[in-house]
């Protein structure tokens, strides 16, 4: 069993991250290797392993599937490959755990592709093609939506009528696989704040926030889809809904052109005008650079104080994610708005992205590093071994 491994493939609206794990004495997932296909869809495509850059050939998602699948069979060494784990993103009302893929599985979950169009369909393509390869592989589906599952039923509720939500239309939540991480890391590392009430800010191109308590969802910013909550790289986040009615009817756009805008047009890219990366906006001296930079950091504190009010209190604060982890400005100005639950941060802490960024004797604020691909290994391995009777 230890020189078996696993694949884990999380693939994204513009990338695919993917991991291989062999297996430890005790059966646990160990890094073997890892690497990301990105930029895909925009021209500039590049597949890498560590420092290696590696061919493809095209730059979309499926030159990129079959890149990693070229690379796959060197990177095994010989080792049988015992099963792959995909994160995919929505799972709807059913699934509420991680899932052995059939095709009729498959196609359930091609059938919400409506719910999440940026991240359902990259995330469905890897499964049909490795299925075409290696039919007799497991696969395994991780499931953004489904550590949310325990907020309350009122959490999840929209304020329309009972028939709508009893057709599905409710709050989901989304990162879940981070989120459940982040839980699992704080139960071993800091198991004082896991039993407390911590709000986690998973904070990248895509971007919500989540509140937990006893390392369990109660609430989180993201809803029905991916499009809700906090304004991200591309995303709008919370928006009136009148402004969709308008769109459509005042200014002739057709429901194709306002999913576009929203999804791929707005939130720091629409706003700034410049870039949807933080990075280049903290670098640019552009004014509209810093104003969707203050709208980011504002809506964020906003929505913290939400959560504070659904957790009825605050223990701790964890950001993580791309720019969680390292924008060390943006971290200070979300917590600067914050001040009046006891947070705040120690200057040079923050700068160095220290493990906890907070002064002493103030609340507790970390920065963890999340890590997807290795919860999806572990989930993965659950599935098969409970399968298998291991």
């Amino acid at each position: 069993m230890t020189r078996s491994a696993v694949l884990v493939v999380n693939a994204g609206s513009s990338s695919i991250k993917f991991a291989l794990y062999g297996l430890d004495d005790a059966g646990e997932p160990k890094l073997r290797e890892r690497g990301q296909a990105e930029g895909l869809g925009g021209g500039q495509a590049s597949f890498r392993t560590g420092d290696r850059q590696l061919p493809m050939s095209g730059d979309g998602h499926r030159a990129a599937v079959h890149a990693l699948l070229d690379w796959l069979p060197t990177a095994l060494e010989d080792a049988p490959l015992l099963a792959a784990g995909h994160r995919v993103v929505h799972g709807g009302t059913r699934h509420h755990a991680p899932v052995r893929l059939t095709d009729a599985i498959v196609q359930e979950l091609q059938d919400l592709e409506g719910l999440a169009p940026l991240h359902q369909p990259h995330n469905l393509l890897p499964v049909r093609l490795l299925a075409e390869l290696r039919p007799d592989l497991p696969q395994v589906a991780c499931f953004d939506t489904a550590f949310h599952r325990t907020q309350p039923w009122y959490a999840q509720r929209f304020a329309i009528p009972r028939a709508y939500a009893d057709a599905g239309i409710l709050r989901y939540g989304f990162h879940g696989l981070s989120y459940q991480y982040i839980a699992r890391w704080l139960r071993e590392h800091h198991p004082e704040l896991h039993r407390a009430r911590v709000i986690v800010a998973h904070l990248g191109n895509g971007a919500s926030l989540c509140a937990m308590r006893n390392g369990r969802s109660e609430a989180t910013s993201m809803g029905f889809t991916a499009l809700d909550g906090l304004p991200m790289g591309q995303r709008c986040g919370t928006i009136d809904p009148g402004v969709v009615l308008y769109l459509i009817r005042q200014r002739g756009m057709s429901p194709e052109a306002v999913e576009d805008l929203l999804y791929r047009g707005s939130g720091l890219l629409g706003m700034s005008g410049i870039s949807h990366d933080v990075r280049t906006l903290l670098a640019s001296r552009e004014a509209a650079a810093r104003e969707a930079l203050d709208v980011y950091c504002y809506r964020a504190a906003r929505e913290i104080g939400s959560l504070v009010s659904a957790l009825d209190g605050l223990d701790g604060l964890v950001f993580t994610a791309g720019v969680g982890e390292h924008a060390a400005p943006v971290r200070a100005a979300i917590c600067g708005r914050l001040a009046w639950l006891g947070i705040r941060l120690d200057a040079e802490r923050n700068a160095g992205h220290a493990g906890c960024i907070s002064a002493d004797g103030t609340l507790p604020v970390l920065v963890v590093p999340t890590d997807e691909e290795g919860e999806i290994a572990r989930e993965t391995l659950g599935v098969v071994n409970a399968v298998s009777g291991n």
